[in-house]
């Protein structure tokens, strides 16, 4: 049985360490601010200006004029600072980010990453990612494993990159795996989730990968 989009925000929010400061991308890797370990303080930044974000807010308490980057409404928290966008990319193109967790399209084998577009369908616009990949300390990608067309974990990526040898781990809906981007380990899958099989995850990923499972 695969992991649900909570549970594997809930895997990402592990890599998180106390101090950090922390990037999370659309879509999944928002809910990791719901899962941040017990005893363990991060700072959230969010590329249009704002540096510790707190949590969704309750419904009926939203304010229009606190958004992250993905346009949803967050809560500000007493240590929450403001700044411009441009502040913010000075941040994560200076090296001053540890973390950035982020959705993907595809991710290869050497640790290349493809999230921004697909070629012949309307692109809003970049985003942040490619900076936040290259400035950031540690990556990890959040993603669904495989797509309506087949696998997303593959040798190599077949749509245009956003950055070239730059994950270190991908949690999937079926495993986890880590990369060693700047070796020759390639990538290892250390984690599965909770009733998915080995020969599951191996029918669907057409990356290669060496089985270093901790539970094996």
């Amino acid at each position: 049985m695969a992991w649900t989009r909570e549970q594997m925000a809930a895997r990402a929010a592990k890599e998180l360490r106390d101090g950090y400061y922390v990037n999370l991308g659309i879509g999944i890797p928002t809910l990791v601010s719901n899962y941040i370990p017990e005893g363990v303080h991060v700072s959230l930044q969010s590329e249009n200006g704002m540096l510790g974000m707190g949590p969704f807010p309750y419904e009926g308490e939203e304010d229009p004029d606190l958004i992250n980057a993905g346009k949803q409404t967050v809560s500000e928290l007493p240590s929450t600072s403001y700044f411009s966008s441009a502040d913010s990319f000075g941040m994560i193109r200076g090296g001053h980010m540890d973390l950035s967790i982020l959705g993907a399209m595809q991710v290869a084998q050497n640790g290349d990453l493809a999230n921004w577009m697909i070629p012949g369908k309307m692109v809003k616009g970049m985003g942040g990612a490619m900076d936040l990949v290259a400035g950031v300390k540690r990556v990890v990608v959040v993603m669904e494993h495989s797509a309506k067309d087949g696998a997303k974990l593959l040798k190599e990526c077949t749509l245009p990159l956003t950055g070239e040898r730059v994950v270190d781990m991908v949690v999937t809906d079926l495993a986890v795996f880590t990369i060693d981007k700047h070796g020759s380990d390639g990538m290892a899958l250390i984690e599965l989730a909770d009733g998915v099989t080995l020969d599951e995850v191996k029918s669907k990923t057409e990356a290669e990968f060496r089985v270093a499972l901790k539970n094996a």
